[in-house]
């Protein structure tokens, strides 16, 4: 017998083991943004579809539904996300040749005003700053 009590020193404590699934949500989600990114520039031919820029992949849980957030260089909006979302299972087959997951999710591509809301604010904040310097002279 071990000092443990336990044949060969076998520890049986009831300690969980730390579980990689968070992290995993967020890697799949990556990979999806990487490997949709490619598929949308080399294989996607819908002339509504522009410059596109994934901006960002959420996946749920289950991993059975992704919103992906997408900007566009030009273009419009609606027309690209309509593009997209009726390709989301000609994209989806070609992440699921790609992707070794089990469940490929359903695509639900959403148009992302982030650049844009950015472009405003730092037009206002420009707008500001001539003014004041206007008003100090």
């Amino acid at each position: 017998m071990h000092a443990l009590g336990r044949p060969g020193g076998v520890r049986c404590l009831s300690m969980k083991k730390k579980s990689s699934t968070p992290h995993r949500g967020f890697r799949v989600a990556d990979q999806i943004q990487r490997d949709l990114t490619e598929l949308i520039a080399r294989e996607l031919k819908d002339p509504r579809v522009g410059m596109v820029t994934i901006q960002a992949v959420e996946v749920t849980p289950d991993y059975a539904h992704a919103k992906v957030f997408f900007s566009l260089l030009t273009g419009d909006p609606v027309a690209c996300a309509e593009g997209l979302n009726q390709a989301a299972g000609f994209l989806r087959a070609g992440l699921f040749k790609r992707l070794h997951i089990h469940t490929v999710p359903t695509l639900h591509f959403h148009f992302d005003r982030t650049t844009e809301r950015a472009a405003d604010m730092n037009a206002l904040i420009a707008q500001a700053v001539a003014s004041r310097s206007k008003n100090e002279e």
